[in-house]
């Protein structure tokens, strides 16, 4: 009598599961090194340091996918397909933190107070498991809906420029800026008024190095031949669309001159990651109080993350699993502060590619976690993977990110909208005050700044106006099987 394998614990052909590893250190891999080049720069660390931090984040990224996909011990690792990278949501109170204390002694506060968040998150992650009730399907679709929502801009800002920066949508006009450097000279030798502290020039002129037409082709390219594959292809070519999308995206920009290999020229072929290589940590209590709050509203994002997996590949997962899980991303954070690097949690865009893939095999993101400790320690095959334009990421960017909220939806179709009207409310009002962060990113301006942390996370805010408005109207009755599964549908793959 033969013994069926779940798909999750599905051992695939040892090509398959590179090319399929590949494809999820490809869709995570931008947003992986954007937190150290953020964080790096507002340290004002050097080039070599920057590049430090990237090498370790890739390198942590692989050592922690592997705890949480293949396990370590009964107490970490949820063992399931999850690709582990940078949070975002720590991305705020990090600069912050540069932005008052720059250089090695700001990296050093930063990493004390990472490596204090990761030692209470995994105190703490018990408490948070025991949370699934609060969790039921009607609660847990809306979260992973705006989650999917809230990264579309992210791959948004990939094809067209970021919207600040050397790529915003507008510069400032030339002749301004030289009538303001004349006013300031004149005001250094007395003979004009002094320039107010702080006045700056906005930008008024159309920046030429956004929205260019070139990039949303090769980016419209890429979406149409992820389509055209999925739809004609069969089989493995099938599942590995995005892959190839991303290849032939990558090849018509070399072939326009949009993507050059100076930096894979430049590059060393071998680095060690060390611990503590750019900076000791120096432990605040008050940063770390912070940045563990801000662990708070990680493990509040994973639980959704875990609960979409579940419901993707078909596997439960209970209390003791969801702690494991939880747990693992503190043990993260704590690996990442020890090697220097950032807070980690699952990424979102990688549950998206499961859902496309229709792959659940959890050793896919073992071979992904391998590839990026590979990356780590091969700086010139890390920069062979850099080297690919943002554009081409982003046209896959809005597949895998599209489905993250297309898991929510799906999740949402299951709930009881006839006999009980107030989920139509719970819904409605969640996802409006979860888009009040991406609208109106300044809200909190008046606010106090010590909530700001809290507050700029629309995902936080719609898991807690979502949990709350479900304890108004319907208690906290819903049992664990129920938020566990997050309904049950029949899979599209």
């Amino acid at each position: 009598m033969t013994v069926s394998t779940h798909p999750v614990d599905e051992h695939l052909p040892a090509p398959k599961l590179a090319a399929l590893g590949l494809q999820h250190v490809l869709v995570m891999y931008a947003g992986a090194v954007a937190v150290p080049l953020i964080v790096g720069r507002a340290l004002k660390l050097s080039p070599e340091q920057v590049a430090m931090l990237i090498s370790a984040d890739l390198f942590c990224c692989g050592l922690v996918t592997l705890i949480q996909s293949l396990g370590a011990t009964q107490w970490f690792g949820i063992k399931l397909p999850v690709m582990m990278g940078v949070t975002f949501a720590s991305v705020a109170p990090m600069v912050a933190m540069a932005n008052s204390n720059p250089g090695v002694a700001g990296a050093g506060l930063i990493f004390g107070s990472i490596i204090g968040a990761g030692v209470v998150s995994i105190l703490i992650a018990p408490v948070v498991s025991r949370m699934l009730r609060f969790f039921p399907p009607v609660v847990t679709g809306t979260i992973i809906a705006v989650i999917g929502i809230s990264l579309m801009r992210v791959g948004i800002n990939w094809i067209f420029g970021n919207p600040f920066g050397p790529t915003a949508p507008n510069v400032v006009n030339p002749e301004h800026a030289k009538w303001l450097a004349d006013v300031t000279a004149l005001a250094g030798s007395g003979t004009a008024p002094a320039i107010p502290k702080g006045l700056a020039l906005v930008g008024t002129v159309p920046n030429p190095l956004y929205a260019q037409l070139p990039h949303i082709a090769i980016a419209g390219v890429v979406l149409v031949s992820i389509l055209l594959i999925a739809k004609y292809a069969k089989g493995f070519v099938a599942n590995i669309s995005v892959l190839l999308g991303i290849v032939i995206g990558g090849v018509i920009a070399t072939s326009m001159g949009l993507m050059n290999f100076d930096k894979v020229a430049k590059a060393s072929w071998f680095d060690v990651v060390l611990p503590f290589e750019i900076a000791t940590p120096i432990f605040d209590p008050i940063l770390i109080l912070t940045m563990s709050l801000v662990m708070v509203v990680v493990m509040i994002e994973s639980t959704g993350m875990f609960l979409a997996l579940s419901d993707l590949t078909g596997r439960k997962i209970d209390q003791k699993a969801l702690t494991a899980g939880l747990r693992t991303d503190g043990l993260g954070t704590l690996i990442g502060g020890i090697f220097n690097t950032f807070p980690y949690t699952s990424f979102s865009q990688n549950v998206g590619l499961v859902g496309v893939t229709g792959v659940k095999s959890r050793f896919v993101c073992v071979a992904g976690g391998v590839i990026l400790i590979v990356l780590g320690l091969l700086p010139k095959m890390a920069a062979l993977v850099e080297s690919l334009p943002t554009f081409v990421l982003g046209g896959a960017g809005l597949v895998m990110f599209g489905m993250v909220a297309a898991t929510g939806i799906r999740i949402l179709a299951a709930v009881d909208y006839k006999t009980n009207r107030n989920n139509l409310f719970i819904v409605a009002v969640s996802i409006g005050i979860g888009m009040i962060p991406l609208i109106a990113p300044n809200f909190k301006q008046w606010m106090p700044h010590n909530l700001h942390p809290l507050i700029e996370s629309g995902i936080l805010l719609a898991s807690i106006a979502a949990v709350a408005l479900n304890l108004f109207f319907n208690g906290a009755s819903a049992n664990e099987a129920d938020a566990v599964d997050a309904a049950k549908l029949a899979d599209a793959h």
